[in-house]
């Protein structure tokens, strides 16, 4: 169990995609699911995990979102995965990326 602990203010999100067969994940997993904690007051991602095959690649990937604004800053956190990572998981992490903002703005609507 982790020790880390979480600001009042945060909420835990969850994005899936499927992955392409040529994926290695796609063996193991038969989703791929991006998880982050997003800070209400700022909509800034404060930590993220994926589960990937090697842990390198989710340490890039967390080190692409953690700091990121979720809502003014989608594409910008996008066109970084397109620029930066190029692994085979790139456009599932895309999707993903783009279901956990969309469950995220549903909860911003939903709380005014």
């Amino acid at each position: 169990m982790s020790n880390v602990e979480y600001a009042p203010s945060t909420v835990f999100i969850t994005g899936q995609a499927k992955p392409s067969k040529e994926d290695a994940i796609s063996i193991l997993y038969s989703m791929f699911f991006l998880s982050m904690v997003v800070d209400k007051k700022t909509d800034i991602i404060v930590d993220a995990t994926c589960n990937t095959v090697r842990d390198m690649t989710g340490d890039f990937i967390l080190s692409m979102l953690v700091g990121q604004n979720l809502v003014t800053g989608i594409d910008d956190i996008v066109q970084h995965i397109r620029q930066r990572f190029f692994g085979l998981v790139q456009k599932t992490l895309i999707v993903a990326l783009k279901d956990a903002h969309n469950r995220y703005m549903i909860i911003k609507k939903n709380e005014i």
